[in-house]
């Protein structure tokens, strides 16, 4: 590194990040309520202040709605998309820090170690809801940017600092900015990816399945059909689904994960009185999805499953399954690992840390496949933490990868942009 370099290194403010990752988790913007406009309006503040260039706009949920990629679960009343900016934009390449600033539910607050909206620092880690997925990351490319400012670096290119609501739901604050004209080189999603750089994204479509039954007393259950049977049947042949598509995956950038593309029923939802047989069943989940693969052909695969067991069972054959595919649609995406912004991120790490960082396919659905898919951007994942620990009451994340990552982006963004000497 030289001495450039080195300076914006040392100006990278610490305590700041903490303060502002504090600040963030604090505010419970879950999807679909008003702390998801609350959060950006912060951020757009803090942004302002730090001498960053500035677009917030209300996102127009119709034109949203019209293009194909388009995917969400909740309803909004109101959402804002925002874009710092950092960089003259002549001569370099041009960079997005992307990360998402939506959180899911807390669940019970009992189960919590910590409180889950108020940022907690114990043992290196900083617990809270958000603070891992992805806040933390956020806070990341935040502060490597204002470092670079800080040390009084120009940069030769156009670095661009998107944060993102409603990326847990489908990804409607990413597709925006998208559609306003916010294109780069290059991206980095931060992501919680245990500091590895991830050039592949499986994917991941949401399904909701209903099974139908017939009801009668629980004194006379033979009477009835039992929706709730029914669906055990056809959750076997899911689950041996699942395992046949994961056996037959090859791909080394996915050799860590037993089970790379997972299909998991998240909620449940069966009959309505104690003592009558349940007479429907709405099974609703997340099938997991291969890079490259075609993704018309597996969820036919999926349909077909579903119909292969109605035909097995004899009030199936004429009572039948009906399969949805709604809500957020996670394709796969993937970045060519001689890409410059997979190799600049590489040799980043190298440079800091002694060793290159690890290449790695992220198993969970993200963003990546907007910014790749629809923007053209080729786009990598990198950000603090591991995300076993996201969706959980003991969320949290170190603060020795919180530096580790914004030194790895201050270093990234000098290099991809270029800069005056």
């Amino acid at each position: 590194m030289n001495t450039i370099e080195q300076r914006v290194l040392n100006a990278i403010d610490t305590d700041g990040m903490l303060a502002l990752l504090c600040d963030l988790v604090a505010i419970p913007s879950l999807d679909g309520s008003p702390e998801e406009v609350v959060i950006q309006e912060f951020l757009a503040d803090w942004m302002a202040r730090q001498g960053f260039e500035i677009d917030l706009w209300e996102l127009d949920f119709a034109e949203i709605q019209r293009h194909p990629a388009a995917s969400w679960e909740v309803n909004r009343t109101r959402g804002l998309g925002l874009v710092g900016a950092l960089g003259s934009g002549r001569g370099g390449r041009s960079l997005i820090f992307n990360g998402h600033v939506d959180v899911v539910p807390a669940g019970d607050e009992a189960n919590w170690p910590y409180p889950p909206w108020c940022a907690t620092i114990v043992n290196g880690n900083v617990y809270g809801r958000g603070a891992l997925d992805m806040k933390g990351g956020v806070c990341c490319g935040l502060f490597a940017a204002k470092a670079i400012r800080d040390a009084g670096v120009k940069l030769n290119g156009r670095l661009l600092l998107q944060t993102v609501m409603g990326e847990e739901d489908g990804g409607i604050g990413t597709l925006a900015a998208l559609l306003r004209g916010h294109h780069a080189d290059g991206a980095v999603i931060m992501e919680p990816t245990q500091r590895c750089v991830a050039p592949a994204q499986a994917g991941a479509h949401n399904f909701r399945l209903k099974v139908p039954g017939l009801s009668a007393h629980g004194c006379m259950r033979e009477e009835g059909i039992c929706a709730i049977e029914r669906f055990a049947l056809l959750h076997r042949a899911l689950l041996e689904l699942e395992r046949e598509r994961n056996d037959a995956s090859a791909d080394p950038l996915f050799a860590r994960y037993r089970t790379p593309y997972p299909l998991c029923i998240g909620t449940v939802q069966a009959g309505n009185w104690a003592s009558t047989v349940a007479e429907s069943l709405i099974a609703e989940g997340r099938y997991g999805l291969a890079v490259g693969e075609n993704l018309a052909a597996a969820r036919q695969r999926f349909e077909e499953t579903v119909a292969r067991v109605a035909d097995a069972d004899p009030w199936l054959r004429e009572h039948r399954p009906v399969v949805e595919w709604w809500g957020g649609r996670f394709d796969p995406a993937f970045t060519d690992p001689e890409h410059p912004i997979v190799s600049t991120v590489v040799e980043a790490t190298a440079a800091l840390e002694g060793t290159p960082a690890r290449l790695e396919g992220m198993t969970y659905g993200a963003d990546m496949r907007l910014l790749v898919n629809e923007g053209n951007i080729p786009t990598v994942m990198y950000g603090p933490g591991d995300v076993r620990k996201a969706h959980r009451p003991d969320e949290h994340v170190p603060i020795a990868d919180l530096v580790a990552v914004t030194r790895t982006l201050a270093l990234t963004a000098l290099r991809f942009c270029g800069y005056e000497s």
